[in-house]
């Protein structure tokens, strides 16, 4: 898919490749949609949307995109089948982090993470992967398909321990494979994250290891994201889940994240915008880390 806008935020806020610590790749695949369609032009949405964001992160007192951020061009996975698919996001973010970026990608549905996930953990070991979702996406198959978005964490677990907020939807087969987890799938769902301590309960065994960190944009509530595939009721809000994500770039090396499933809907502007803030909140607090002596305002 070509994709009409070429940089992440206003013109002139990129950086060329060589000098960018961080790095925006769009991977607009829709290749296993069961219910909604338009996740294919996710990245092209974010993208536009990101044209009207203040430069300046009023919490974070600085402007996160001087840390360097440039945006690849759009993965070409149109005519891909979901395991090429897969595997082309996982060459392409290989490439970038083994030349010192740190990759946010923007799907696109679910599945896309299964490879950038591939990618982070042969670089980096004792890697964890943090879900945020609405769903467990823990079927081996769905459809005949392994590589569905309704797979995409079965596929992570294969190379990587999965710590998961905000799931209040799965199946019977998915309860049974949650149970039988052994540590390596961890679950609070949506309603325990209601608690008083629940940040410190989604910290557990993650501080001090590296933290490859997809968030589906269905987690949040649908009245803050009504634009997604399967959108489901009793979602999270704004405001903790981007408190946790502070919390968590401070306790642990976020090495990579993607943001995936945003269906745009024609005329409703704010989700876009939406996901865009929350695409450029991640840049921030990567920013925070990696350029920690020269962030200033």
């Amino acid at each position: 898919m070509s994709l009409r806008r070429r940089h992440f935020l206003e013109e002139g806020a990129d950086t060329p490749y060589e000098r960018a610590r961080v790095v925006v790749l769009p991977a607009p695949f829709e290749g296993t949609v069961s219910y909604g369609s338009g996740t294919a032009s996710g990245p092209q949405a974010i993208l536009d949307a990101s044209e009207q964001l203040e430069l300046y992160d009023e919490e974070l007192g600085f402007e996160p995109f001087r840390c360097g951020v440039w945006t690849a061009p759009a993965l070409a996975l149109d005519a891909r089948s979901p395991e090429d698919a897969v595997s082309a996001v996982e060459s392409r973010v290989g490439e970038l982090l083994a030349d010192g970026k740190w990759v946010v990608t923007l799907g696109g549905e679910h599945s896309i993470t299964a490879g950038a996930v591939r990618a982070a953990a042969s670089r980096y070991p004792g890697l964890r992967v943090v879900q945020i979702d609405a769903h467990a996406d823990l079927r081996e198959t769905y459809q005949g398909q392994r590589y569905s978005h309704a797979c995409a964490m079965t596929r992570c677990l294969e190379v990587a321990p999965v710590h998961a907020l905000g799931i209040r939807s799965y199946s019977r087969e998915e309860a049974a494979r949650i149970r039988d987890g052994r540590g390596r799938y961890r679950l609070l769902h949506a309603w325990e994250m209601e608690s008083e301590d629940w940040t410190e309960r989604a910290l557990d065994g993650l501080r001090g290891h590296p933290v490859y960190l997809t968030i589906d944009v269905d987690g949040f509530d649908p009245a803050i994201v009504p634009a997604t595939g399967t959108p489901e009721p009793g979602g999270l809000a704004w405001r903790p889940v981007l408190g946790y994500l502070g919390e968590l770039f401070g306790a642990a090396q976020v090495v990579s994240a993607d943001v995936v499933e945003l269906a745009p809907i024609p005329g409703l502007r704010h989700p876009d915008f939406t996901v865009a803030r929350l695409v450029y909140k991640l840049i921030g607090f990567a920013a925070r880390r990696l350029t920690r002596s020269e962030a200033v305002p």
